[in-house]
């Protein structure tokens, strides 16, 4: 066996160590070459060299706009959905079956109670009244005589010219012929009061709908249809819904007398419709919406509420009387629950926990942590921590809340 082939060859093994030492080597090169770049370069010391504006930025007010907190009164308001309901609507029929001789009313009209509106040929009834007073008068003539006569029977009959079963006789023709003239009476009163039936007038207040009936149909007392309908709207009610929580403190103000004033708004909630009072709260909540029914009345004066009609509510529970007020944008909450960053005289920030009360549309009460007359920051809060310095700044008009406007002095 030849010495090249001997695994053991001492020359073999030093160029195999010589070549993994040249390895390790070069790898050590590279990385302290790697090392001395990020070290050495130029943007390694960015930090350093940004640490002075960095400084400086933290150094200069931050911009936020700030309220004072005031002492007033908050009207407390509950708002629900509701829909325009009227007190009456009424579908005006015939009570007497004819033809359809003249329409008097205009669709979209308002009328009174009592107005006429049609008017149904009054010539069949015209002749069953006279039937009926001629009915009458001939039976009052037989009475008439009957009574007469039983005057003369009882004359009779004192003197033993006649037998008493003849005066009993007329007696019981003569209540008979009462009876007879009273029945006649009721006839004659039924013909007016069908002939009466044959002007048609309005049984309440209100605007009329569309014609349902043209003149010249004949109309009859089954008619489904009828011959319009006039909706009550002066006043009107409003039914509308409120969420089981609220019931207990409606119920106690309620129950106290109180007079709870009612707004309904339109589909937008910006402008305002009418103003009426609550009127009835229902005996029962809604198990599937957890909800109650309420009843709000109102005058209406200016007719802008239509029957069906879909409006915003509002409610006037209470009014909380010296409470402190703050913007409801100056409450922050965090960890530590709600609080407000509270602007010091060197224009400073302090980091204040509040509790709060009710809310109003806009401002918030504070129970506790605040007292009328402190400075809270209302716009800019999410750029401050403590003891950050502040400018106090304001909104310009028609600006979204991130693009301020620096009051500036008023000129001299």
């Amino acid at each position: 066996m030849s010495q090249d082939n001997n695994p053991s060859n001492p020359t073999q093994t030093t160029v195999s160590n010589s070549r993994i030492n040249w390895l390790w080597a070069l790898l050590l090169s590279a990385i302290l070459a790697g090392t001395g770049y990020f070290i050495w370069t130029p943007g390694s010391n960015t930090k350093a060299q940004s640490s002075p504006k960095a400084e400086y930025l933290e150094s200069q007010p931050i911009a936020v706009a700030a309220a004072l907190t005031t002492q007033g009164d908050l009207p407390i308001y509950l708002e629900g959905l509701g829909t325009v309901t009227p007190l009456h609507t009424v579908t005006v029929r015939s009570r007497v079956d004819g033809e359809l001789i003249r329409v008097v009313f205009t669709e979209g009209q308002l009328v009174k109670q009592g107005d006429l509106l049609a008017e149904i040929d009054p010539r069949l009834y015209q002749v069953q009244m006279l039937q009926a007073q001629g009915q009458l008068l001939h039976d009052e003539a037989l009475l008439k005589n009957a009574e007469l006569d039983l005057l003369r029977y009882k004359k009779l009959l004192t003197k033993n010219a006649i037998s008493a079963q003849q005066t009993v006789t007329q007696e019981a023709l003569v209540k008979q012929y009462r009876g007879t003239v009273e029945v006649d009476r009721a006839q004659v009163k039924n013909a007016q009061l069908q002939l009466s039936y044959t002007h048609i007038t309005a049984p309440v207040s209100g605007r009329i709908g569309l014609r349902l009936v043209d003149q010249g149909n004949i109309v009859h007392v089954s008619d489904n249809n009828g011959l319009l309908v006039i909706t009550q709207i002066q006043p009107i009610t409003v039914v509308f819904t409120l969420p089981e929580d609220n019931v207990p403190e409606v119920m106690q103000r309620w129950g106290a007398g109180a007079v709870l004033p009612v707004e309904a708004y339109d589909r937008s909630g910006n402008l305002k419709l009418a103003s009426g009072k609550l009127l009835a709260i229902d005996n029962q909540i809604d198990s599937a919406t957890g909800t109650v029914k309420l009843k709000a009345q109102f005058d209406n004066e200016d007719k802008a509420l239509f029957a069906n009609q879909f409006v915003n509510i509002k409610m006037k529970l209470d009014t909380l009387r010296a409470v402190t007020l703050v913007p409801s944008s100056a409450i922050q909450h965090g960890a530590i629950g709600s609080f407000v960053y509270v602007v010091n005289d060197d224009k400073t920030v302090t980091i204040r926990k509040v509790k709060q009360g009710s809310a109003g549309a806009e401002t918030v009460t504070i129970l506790d942590g605040l007292v009328p007359g402190q400075n809270v920051i209302i716009d800019g809060a999410d750029k401050l921590r403590e003891g950050s310095r502040v400018k106090i700044i304001e909104h310009g008009p028609q600006q979204p809340s991130d693009n301020l406007k620096i009051s500036e002095p008023s000129p001299r």
